[in-house]
């Protein structure tokens, strides 16, 4: 039976990252996916300046990887990119309509809207800690879950990413490779989610080329700064290996016990009458 899943992004490219795998597989499944993303992204390091011109690339961005995809509609709710401060927070000079400045209620209100209008099954956010601590992904968190309250919505997953294997992973390939500036490996230490605390693991492998091909898009995101950014040194990945290192999607559900494992983000809908 088809359903209809809405992923909920704070900027242009964070569902190349997160969750890109599974909405393709969805889609590919026959599932209703659609997109909602709070900020164009217009403050975010590239080479084009900050702005409309940087907002208008990245828009453009976003929707080329919503339709490698298969996503069925996109939208854009047109709060200020926050920016991120040298210390984590949101910049000082991040613009009056900022998200990070929103109100949660007024911001819910506009997310639930769009799960009632579409008779969600399913809303994805951001796990408390924004996965990596950016301000507009921890008021990700705070909206949709407030918005899932207010419409309804059976299920609400927190996309994150495992910090286990991701941290032995990175230490070791700090031996043989030298990250990005802005790529601090001590700092996920206390990013994401343990593995002990997830509770879906979606098997994407099938669907790593979809993946790829939305990082792919964000190409603005793969310039700015000294040497490459994360999101290119990601491409540069090869194709094998991409397919391992990307090929699990990760997802909590606060209201499901410890220890519970599932493999499909709707495996624990109630079966039909």
């Amino acid at each position: 039976m088809a359903r209809t899943a809405v992923f909920f992004h704070a900027h242009p490219d964070d569902e190349a990252l997160l969750t890109a795998g599974t909405m393709a597989m969805l889609a590919a499944q026959g599932h209703r996916v659609v997109l909602v993303v709070a900020t164009a992204g217009e403050r975010g390091l590239a080479d084009l300046p900050h702005g409309d011109e940087l907002a208008e690339a990245r828009t453009a961005e976003l929707y080329a990887s919503a339709a490698v995809l298969g996503v069925a509609r996109v939208v854009m709710l047109g709060y200020g990119d926050s920016g991120l401060g040298e210390a984590g927070t949101a910049g000082d000079d991040r613009p009056a309509d900022a998200f990070i400045d929103a109100d949660v209620e007024e911001a819910a209100q506009r997310v639930a809207a769009v799960l009632k209008e579409e008779a969600a099954d399913l809303l994805t956010s951001y796990d408390p800690a924004g996965g990596y601590g950016h301000p507009d992904h921890v008021q990700v968190h705070r909206v949709g879950r407030r918005a899932a309250e207010i419409a309804g919505t059976p299920i609400l997953l927190e996309a994150t990413v495992n910090r286990d294997p991701l941290l032995r992973a990175l230490r070791l390939a700090r031996r043989f490779y030298r990250f990005p500036p802005e790529f601090d490996v001590r700092s996920f230490e206390r990013a994401y989610t343990a593995g002990e605390d997830i509770t879906h693991r979606v098997d994407v492998r099938r669907f790593a080329r979809a993946k790829r091909a939305s990082m792919a898009a964000h190409a603005t995101q793969a310039t700015g700064g000294d040497g490459d950014r994360t999101l290119a040194a990601f491409l540069k990945i090869p194709r094998p290996l991409y397919r391992q290192v990307f090929g699990t999607e990760w997802y909590v559900h606060r209201d499901l016990p410890p220890g519970t494992r599932l493999r499909h983000p709707f495996d624990h809908l109630p079966d039909e009458a």
